[in-house]
């Protein structure tokens, strides 16, 4: 019968020992894909900012009904001037954050711009972009169970809700209602339900948020012009 050289008591040892230094080769092998998450954040973010910036290209200038909703200084800008600033931002930021090109500076100007966005247009409603379908009972204030329920359930449960999106599944079931009468609702429900937009400020929280880490990270190496640019001044 053989018997192994190694103590059983060792073989935990062992077994750790192996782990530790396999998490070591991995540790030195990670830098090389740092610019991975860099590159994720640049391109979900650029066709959001160069589809925004495109349709203020094509489109009606609102800003002059929101003006006096911006934060200064750009509400004592004229509201040509804002529109013109926020369309190019967005355009030629979101082609630059594409490309990896001066994406540190690129982060900042949209990150204000998101801002602006989501001071004036999109804090009012609250956070969530879409209302719940059906809030829970939970966060319906009038309801048994709001009552019945404690601080910790309604955190849960009511952080996407307020009385905007109360208020808009009540007219979204009327919608609803209607058209079970009028039409195919199968049909016109099919291919993903039908909700209501809430326009918060789910969204531009996330964008500012993969904004600011785009300051701090920048474009990420191997994957953006800039960390090129770098290396052929120091070359």
């Amino acid at each position: 019968m053989a018997i192994s050289s190694t103590p059983p008591s060792g073989r935990p040892h062992a077994i750790t020992s192996a782990l530790f230094r396999g998490w070591e080769r991995f540790l030195r092998v990670l830098p090389h894909f740092d610019g991975s998450a860099a590159l994720l954040m640049r391109l979900i973010l650029a066709p959001v900012m160069i589809a925004a910036g495109y349709e203020k290209m094509h489109g009606e200038n609102w800003f002059h009904y929101a003006l006096d909703t911006f934060p200064f200084p750009f509400n004592v800008l004229p509201a040509e001037i804002s529109w013109h600033l926020a369309m190019w931002t967005e355009f030629l930021g979101g082609i630059c954050l594409l490309l990896g090109l001066g994406t540190r500076i690129t982060a900042i100007a949209l990150a204000v711009t998101m801002f602006v966005a989501a001071w004036s247009v999109h804090l009012p409603n609250g956070w969530p972009a879409i209302a719940l379908s059906q809030p829970p009972a939970v966060c319906i204030p009038e309801s048994p169970e709001y009552v019945a329920g404690n601080a910790w359930q309604r955190y849960v449960h009511c952080y996407n809700v307020n009385e905007r999106t109360i208020e808009a599944a009540k007219r979204l079931q009327k919608a609803k209602e209607v058209l079970r009468r009028e039409v195919d609702f199968g049909y016109v429900n099919g291919m993903g339900p039908l909700v209501k937009l809430n326009n918060g400020i789910e969204f531009a929280t996330m964008y500012f948020a993969m904004l600011l880490a785009l300051l701090f990270i920048g474009g990420g190496r191997y994957v953006s012009v800039d960390w090129w640019l770098t290396v052929l001044k120091r070359s």
